[in-house]
C-alpha cells in the first residue's frame, strides 16, 4: 500500500503548492459547469415552469420526453453533439470542437432535462389554493407567476446545485467534445481518468479530494435550503 500513501503526500504537494496542470484542470471544470448551468437555468426555468403550470395539447408527451431524457447516457449526449460540431458536421464551421464552449454545449443538454423535469414537478406541487386565492384578489397573469416563482425560490435553488453536482463530475461529454488537452480543455474527471490510467496517482487524488469538497458544499448548500424551505 505504499504506493497509496505515496499518492496522498503527492496530492497534498500539489494542492499546497498550487500545480498548474491542477488548478488548470480545476479552472476549466468550474467555469463549464458554471457556464453550462447558467445557459440550463436559462433555457429550462421557463419550460419547467410553463410545462408544470400550464395546459396544452402534448403536454404528457413533453413531460415523458424530459423525464425520459433524465437517464440520457452522457456519452450518447457526446455522440450527437460531436456529430452536430465535428468539421464535416452542420456547425462544423464554429470549429467549437475540442474547446470549452463545445463541451458547454454537451454539458448544458445533461443539465438541462434535470431543471425542466425538477421545476415542472415542483410547480405541480405547490398549494393550488394558493393560486385560487391569488385569482380571488385579482391578481393578473404576471403577478401570480411572479407569486409561484417565489415560492419555489428554494426548490429552483435546489434544483440548481443537484444540476451542477451532476455536470461537473460528468466525464464522457467532456472526454468527446474536448479532447482531454492539457491546459486548455482537461477536467478534473478526465484528468482523474488519465493520469490514473498511466499511474500517477498523485494528482488523481488531489482532484479527487477537490471533487470531495465540492460534493460536501453542495450538500451541505442543499440541507440548508431545505431547512429553510421547511422554515
Amino acid at each position: 500500500m505504499n504506493y497509496f500513501s505515496q499518492g496522498f503526500a503527492k496530492a497534498w504537494d500539489l494542492l499546497l503548492h498550487m500545480d498548474s496542470a491542477t488548478i488548470s484542470a480545476i479552472q476549466v471544470t468550474l467555469s463549464s459547469t458554471f457556464c453550462a448551468l447558467c445557459l440550463a437555468l436559462l433555457l429550462g426555468l421557463p419550460a419547467g415552469f410553463a410545462l408544470g403550470y400550464c395546459h396544452f395539447p402534448g403536454k404528457r408527451f413533453l413531460r415523458l420526453l424530459s423525464d425520459t431524457l433524465l437517464a440520457f447516457p452522457t456519452v450518447l449526449i457526446g455522440l450527437v453533439v460531436y456529430a452536430f460540431i465535428t468539421r464535416r458536421g452542420p456547425l462544423g464551421e464554429f470549429g467549437l470542437l475540442f474547446t470549452v464552449p463545445g463541451m458547454v454545449i454537451g454539458q448544458t443538454i445533461l443539465a438541462l432535462p434535470i431543471v425542466v423535469s425538477w421545476v415542472a414537478q415542483a410547480v405541480e406541487t405547490l398549494d393550488k389554493r394558493c393560486r385560487q386565492t391569488l385569482l380571488t384578489l385579482g391578481a393578473n397573469p404576471t403577478q401570480l407567476a411572479l407569486h409561484t416563482m417565489r415560492e419555489l425560490r428554494f426548490a429552483v435553488a435546489m434544483v440548481g446545485i443537484t444540476a451542477f453536482g451532476r455536470v461537473v463530475t460528468e466525464v464522457g461529454i467532456a472526454t468527446m467534445l474536448g479532447g482531454n488537452i492539457r491546459y486548455a480543455t482537461r477536467t478534473m474527471t478526465t484528468a482523474i481518468a488519465l493520469e490514473t490510467s498511466q499511474g500517477e496517482f498523485g494528482q488523481g487524488i488531489a482532484l479527487g479530494l477537490v471533487l470531495l469538497l465540492i460534493a460536501f458544499l453542495l450538500n451541505a448548500l442543499l440541507v440548508t435550503l431545505k431547512w429553510r424551505g421547511r422554515a
